[in-house]
């Protein structure tokens, strides 16, 4: 701890920013491989301190602060490859943090539902809810119950001063458990079964007393089924919708009366809407709805609840309020207008409303935080994100729209290098990963700035199969890998090139996951369109999904595998990178993670196999203690540097 803490001292008084001597006219490399270095800024229910997620050694670590004198209190940590992860105050002297784990071969860190206990000054650590029952990190903490399955905070209960709700989901043999809710002491670890849900996986929500009132699942991911129960508990009973169909239904809040919930929902597959449902008398009200895009966030006060804000993105991102002469919407208005050109976003308040926590960001701005004080008007800087990051020296990205060659209106973002006329540029088309479920969004994009950066524009599209359109658009790219979903890709180049923004003889595409498999895909169906081709931890030879990787361990991975791809040998094949080398022109760039269990080694040793039969250019690119994404810096540093080359030998740049 000793080290820690003094590590966060120094970079708490003075940021020091690694430039490159190599290069003056532009960012070093390291300023986008470096990870962000404040993050996820929340204040105490009655404002006495702040608390912010700090990587000093490229773990997260809980810094704790005086609110008024910003001295630290204390800093939370954990040993060996265990972090930080989420955290909530669950009341004005204590957190509540997540205890996670970081293993070279998975793209996120691992989560195994540990709950640790601690007050602001570091005394009282207690390991409240978890599988082992106890923890070895100190001598203050004493043993707790264990509890074998992955558990969540539910509700911090702030107004109580010595208990939170939490949800478990146990380790049964049922893959899919009725999941459980808990009343546990925060400083104890004692807990109490409050409830069981009427049906399996179900997520619940809290009134503003902390009542668990509504319960909501889907057998399959689609039709939901909600239940109700009474203020005082009792069973639940199923809530009859009168044949209304409803989809995809996730619960956000209650309103004022404690009589209505706030839903987001789909009907027919089509973008989600906020509607309210009266628990009462069952009738559902439209409260906001996008035609083209589902709410990129719901925002819900943690302290009082109050759902305040509908924050939706087709292209740039915009707000919707229920009730735009509250509190909160007016005030999140009056700092929109204070900080123009950014998105502003209230992350956190007191308990009373009075103080807030701002995040304010947008594509060339990583992000800064902000302390605003509504007594005294007076709005304070807290950290930047990124410190060493000088938006002047950032690429603008703007939203862009086209249509598909069937018809099919695509959304996605252009990124243009500074101090360029937008015509005849370099371009390098970036495919997301998924592919179905992520979208890109507008904004900071440490990738795409690098690349622009050096000169280069960056296409990202939102294809069919793409997350936050709704269920239809998700659902047109099933099956659709090869073929149609690329075609949305390239449809998306041809229309740059009609527009005479960028050049057709100069472009490269990338990608990482599904953007690696895209990246090759597309360029074996357009060889003349692409110089070159890189593919990052990418899939490759398809049968092979059914076979290796952590998606083809799982009986539901299984399923969900001849969903979306379909059990056709033929047509997988046909839609293999792998099995057709011989369509493919552009030299090939691979970098895999030795440790990846998504898409595992042998996706990129199958198509090598194939490059070399082939004898076509290529070349390999091994991390071997990196998994399905690179956490360590030294690594993103590496891998930035081999693609500036690599592009730098293919494009004119």
């Amino acid at each position: 701890m000793g080290k820690i803490m003094q590590f966060i001292v120094v970079i708490a008084l003075c940021v020091v920013s690694f430039m490159s001597d190599a290069n003056q006219s532009a960012p070093a490399v390291d300023d986008f491989s470096r990870s962000s270095e404040y993050s996820q800024v929340k204040i105490s229910p009655n404002g006495s301190y702040l608390a912010v997620i700090m990587q000093p050694e490229g773990k997260k670590v809980l810094v704790i602060l005086d609110a008024k004198k910003f001295t630290i209190h204390h800093a939370i940590n954990f040993e060996s490859n265990a972090q930080v992860g989420a955290y909530h105050w669950v009341r004005d002297d204590r957190v509540v943090v997540a205890k996670e784990y970081l293993r070279g071969w998975q793209d996120h860190p691992e989560y195994y539902g540990e709950l640790y206990g601690v007050n602001a000054d570091g005394s009282k650590a207690k390991y409240l809810v978890g599988y082992l029952g106890e923890m070895q990190t100190g001598s203050r903490i004493k043993k707790a119950t264990p509890l074998y399955g992955t558990s969540y905070l539910l509700d911090p209960l702030i107004h109580d001063e010595d208990k939170m709700l939490i949800v478990t989901y146990p380790w049964t043999s049922s893959s899919e458990p009725h999941t459980v809710v808990y009343e546990v002491d925060i400083f104890s670890g004692k807990r109490r079964k409050v409830t069981r849900s009427p049906s399996r996986m179900a997520n619940f929500l809290t009134d503003h007393e902390g009542n668990v009132r509504v319960a909501v699942s889907s057998d399959d991911y689609i039709k939901p089924t909600i239940h109700i129960r009474e203020k005082s508990g009792g069973d639940w009973q199923a809530l009859n919708l009168a044949g209304l169909t409803y989809s995809d239904v996730e619960l956000h809040a209650f309103d004022s009366s404690g009589d209505a919930v706030y839903i987001t929902a789909s009907i027919s597959g089509e973008a989600q809407g906020l509607y309210k449902l009266n628990l009462k008398t069952r009738a559902i009200d439209l409260i906001h709805k996008e035609e083209k895009v589902s709410p990129k966030q719901i925002w819900v006060d943690e302290a009082s609840k109050e759902l305040f804000a509908i924050e939706t993105e087709l292209g740039y991102p915009t707000y919707a309020f229920v009730d735009g002469q509250s509190d909160k919407s007016m005030r999140l208005k009056s700092l929109i207008s204070a900080l123009p050109g950014e998105q502003v976003q209230l992350v956190s308040s007191t308990e009373d409303g009075d103080t807030n926590i701002i995040y304010a960001s947008n594509d060339r701005n990583p992000g800064q935080y902000y302390l605003f004080d509504a007594k005294s008007n007076n709005l304070r800087f807290l950290f930047a994100s990124r410190s060493w990051i000088d938006a002047e020296q950032m690429a603008q990205t703007k939203p862009v729209s086209y249509t598909s060659r069937d018809g099919l209106t695509i959304y996605g973002y252009l990124t243009v290098p500074n101090n360029t006329i937008e015509k005849n540029l370099p371009l390098v088309v970036m495919p997301h990963g998924g592919p179905h479920g992520p979208r890109d969004w507008w904004g900071f994009d440490p990738d795409a700035q690098l690349l622009a950066s050096r000169g280069l524009a960056v296409l990202k599209v939102n294809f069919r199969g793409s997350g936050g359109f709704g269920r239809n658009f998700e659902h047109a790219g099933h099956r659709k890998w090869g073929a149609e979903i690329q075609f949305d890709i390239i449809d998306g180049v041809k229309y740059l090139v009609e527009q005479g923004t960028v050049n057709k003889n100069n472009i490269c595409i990338m990608g990482a996951s599904f953007g690696g498999y895209s990246a090759l895909q597309s360029a074996i169906l357009e060889p003349d369109m692409f110089k070159c081709a890189i593919g990052v931890v990418g899939v490759y030879d398809l049968p092979l999904m059914f076979k290796e990787g952590d998606v083809a361990e799982r009986d539901s991975g299984q399923r969900y595998l001849q969903n979306v791809l379909g059990t056709d040998e033929a047509q997988l094949k046909a839609f293999s990178p792998s099995y057709n080398i011989d369509k493919l022109k552009a030299p090939v760039l691979i970098v895999h993670g030795g440790e990846d269990q998504r898409a595992p080694i042998e996706q990129a040793e199958s198509l090598i196999a194939a490059l070399k039969k082939a004898k076509h250019p290529y070349i390999y690119e091994l991390l071997e203690d990196e998994g399905h994404g690179f956490y360590k810096q030294e690594h993103r540093t590496r891998y930035y540097q081999k693609v500036l080359t690599f592009l730098d030998q293919h494009l004119t740049m």
